[in-house]
């Protein structure tokens, strides 16, 4: 059970490391102290969903066609590989700070919308969090629930952590090298697990 546990939740943690546009807008909010609570809950709920549906549809798939398993594991283990080249070249190519701009002043609906929005209609969140993640997921079985469980946990930590450790964080992640840095690790780590899914370990 553990080491499937722990293969979800690396995966997960690789995936969700990647600084989109969700994860820079719970890091402000972590930064300025607002709704903190109700945003990284917001995304606890909707990592989740998506999670288990990918989880629960891949596996219906996987029992109805076993030969999908293989197409599965070679498609994941692609899209990890372009996903750990992007993050790498990403690392030596863009210079930017992540920096906490806007007004204090912001409703708590205003905070919970753009949530909301900035997970729902990222179309990445499908191919990432429901496609790979399930698609990965369907190659363990039975224990296909353990390795989403696993997702979901690094996922939750994830966004505990970005949301109520940003303040520590900021003065960090206002100079471009730590985000060359955290490409770099990302790339590596999606790398490594592109090779374990492709030599099926």
């Amino acid at each position: 059970m553990l080491p499937i546990f722990t293969a979800g939740f690396a995966l997960s943690f690789s995936l969700i490391l990647a600084i989109g546009a969700q994860n820079a807008f719970v890091l402000r909010q972590g930064i300025r102290r607002l709704h903190v609570a109700p945003v990284v809950l917001v995304c606890c709920l909707s990592e989740a969903i998506l999670i288990f549906a990918g989880v629960a549809g891949f596996g219906v798939i996987a029992e109805a066609a076993p030969w999908a398993l293989e197409a599965m594991r070679w498609g994941g283990a692609a899209f990890l590989v372009a996903y750990g080249l992007r993050s790498l070249y990403g690392a030596f190519t863009a210079d930017d700070a992540l920096k906490a701009e806007g007004t204090a002043e912001q409703s708590l609906t205003a905070a919970l919308t753009t949530t909301l929005l900035l997970t729902w209609a990222n179309p990445h969140v499908y191919l990432d969090t429901v496609g790979l993640i399930g698609a990965v997921a369907a190659t363990y079985g039975e224990g296909r629930w353990i390795f989403g469980t696993g997702a979901l946990t690094a996922s939750c930590v994830f966004f505990l952590i970005l949301g109520y450790g940003a303040r520590a964080l900021a003065p960090v992640f206002a100079k471009p090298k730590a985000w060359m840095w955290l490409d770099v690790i990302v790339g590596v780590t999606m790398l490594a697990l592109a090779v374990k899914l492709a030599l099926n370990l």
